[in-house]
């Protein structure tokens, strides 16, 4: 049960921050319109939508079934992966 609130608190932080990260990031490209500011909204949105998913695991498990819960938060750390990659290219990009 510990584990259950530490792993949903913590991914609610991450889409929180994420989000929030996201949003800085995407009104300092309306204000510069440099490309790379696009990229990084993007892997913060990617992150968000981990963060998302996971925290809303343990909400929905009266309603889905359990396997595809788990399908849906293991299977979303993909997002995490493209997050990371969004990162690279935007420190990477001239």
């Amino acid at each position: 049960m510990l584990a259950q609130l530490l792993e949903q608190y913590v991914s609610l932080g991450i889409f929180l921050l994420a989000a929030g990260l996201g949003v800085f990031s995407l009104l300092a490209w309306r204000r510069e319109r440099d490309r790379r500011m696009v990229i990084v909204t993007i892997g913060y949105a990617m992150f968000a939508v981990y963060g998302l998913v996971v925290f809303l695991e343990y909400v929905l498990l009266p309603y889905l079934p359990y396997r595809l819960l788990e399908l849906l938060e293991h299977g979303s750390a993909i997002l995490i992966l493209g997050g990371l990659l969004a990162f690279f290219a935007a420190l990477t990009r001239d």
